[in-house]
């Protein structure tokens, strides 16, 4: 079945409730997402993390190569966009392009063969997942604190198991902040801590050991992605896991993180790292050094509901009769690219997922929805 049009598409939404973190403050959301049309009018969704003007200019770039190839050899057309690139994009947004293609392509691939893309991935070994809800930013609010409490508190009353919040503003701020939140959701749920590189070792090494009393279920991006060394040394002086790899790109920058034994947990974000074709193998390289694999996960539920099929497929590590289950991430932040353009076939309850059974991704998109968010082509900005 050849592919016949690849059409991407900018969504942009102006934020109610601005927030920020430790490196930007955003008051918009702006996502590329694409559509993969084949010959007999199947279709599949697709969707890159990053600048969403440059991915969308990326997408442009990989379709010529690839019209007409036949849709259903997805690593085949993978390795044609990778080698296209390879000169020149070896990480980053044009990565996010092919990923997203890539996306799109599983999603038809399942349409086509009448599967979930878990099954056609190898089955489902996980038919439900926990995942961890993503929120607790900052926000210029009069009571900070008590906002983040609070928040804390939906998301255990929502029935989730674990959060994640951010720290990064400085020591002393973010302790006054885990602790408060800890105390909040109690002893029984877990808490992870996410600086998105704020720290040099020295200072993320401070923040940890004074954190450990806080039972820290991870320490994620605690130094810039390009300090191996430094995420090792964390590692050896801290008993709280360390995680990273959302700043990694295709199975060789994970190599270089899992060579130099920087991290406990990889996140590979399947809209940037390489797609499913490569996040698969990307999970295969994980197991053999032993290491957990926690996809990240930012945009729309296209991007979720990819993670959410990758998930349901991971090997067991290492394996036993009463596992924990795996989790993935949950953004939980204010989203109507997400919430409004997309539609899923994810079923949550009680803080667990359900792997959907509809063929591809179970995922669709409304079109008068997407054409309300569409960012007009004369005023799109790539950022």
């Amino acid at each position: 079945m050849k592919i016949q049009k690849i059409e991407p598409f900018v969504l942009v939404n102006k934020l109610d409730s601005p927030f920020y973190f430790s490196q930007w403050e955003y008051d918009t959301r702006k996502i590329c997402i694409v559509r993969v049309l084949l010959e007999d009018g199947t279709y599949g969704w697709g969707e890159g993390y990053g600048p969403a003007g440059v991915v969308k200019a990326g997408i442009e770039f990989f379709a010529p190569f690839i019209l007409g190839k036949n849709a259903l050899e997805t690593e085949s057309v993978w390795q044609e966009m990778y080698l296209r690139s390879m000169d020149y994009a070896r990480s980053g947004s044009f990565t996010a392009a092919l990923s997203a293609i890539d996306i799109a392509l599983w999603d038809a691939k399942g349409k086509l063969l009448n599967q979930p893309v878990s099954v056609l991935l190898g089955g489902v070994k996980n038919p439900v997942i926990e995942p961890y809800a993503t929120g607790l930013y900052f926000e210029r609010v009069p009571d900070l604190k008590n906002k983040l409490v609070e928040e804390a508190k939906m998301y255990k009353a929502e029935g989730f198991k674990s959060v994640k919040m951010k720290v990064g503003l400085g020591i002393d701020e973010d302790l006054e902040y885990i602790s408060a939140i800890r105390e909040a959701i109690g002893c029984n749920m877990k808490l992870m801590i996410d600086s998105n590189h704020a720290y040099d070792y020295k200072e993320a090494v401070d923040l940890a050991r004074k954190a450990e009393k806080y039972n820290i279920g991870w320490f994620e991006e605690p130094v810039s992605p390009e300090d191996y060394k430094g995420y090792k040394r964390l590692r050896e002086n801290t008993t709280i896991p360390i995680a990273g790899g959302e700043c990694e790109y295709y199975k060789h920058g994970f190599k270089r993180l899992l060579d130099n034994d920087s991290v406990d947990i990889i996140q590979p974000d399947i809209a940037a790292a390489g797609g499913i074709t490569e996040v698969k193998r990307i999970a295969t390289l994980a197991s053999v050094y032993h290491k957990n694999l926690v996809p990240h996960s930012w945009g729309t539920w296209i991007a979720i509901s990819a993670a959410v099929h990758l998930v349901a497929n991971l090997d067991k590590n290492p394996g036993r009769m009463y596992d924990e289950k795996p989790t993935m991430e949950l953004d939980r932040t204010e989203n109507a690219l997400r919430d409004d353009v997309t539609a899923h076939q994810i079923q949550m309850e009680k803080g667990q997922l359900f792997v959907p059974s509809a063929p591809g991704l179970g995922v669709d998109v409304n079109e008068d929805e997407l054409n309300r968010y569409l960012i007009a082509e004369t005023k799109e900005e790539y950022v």
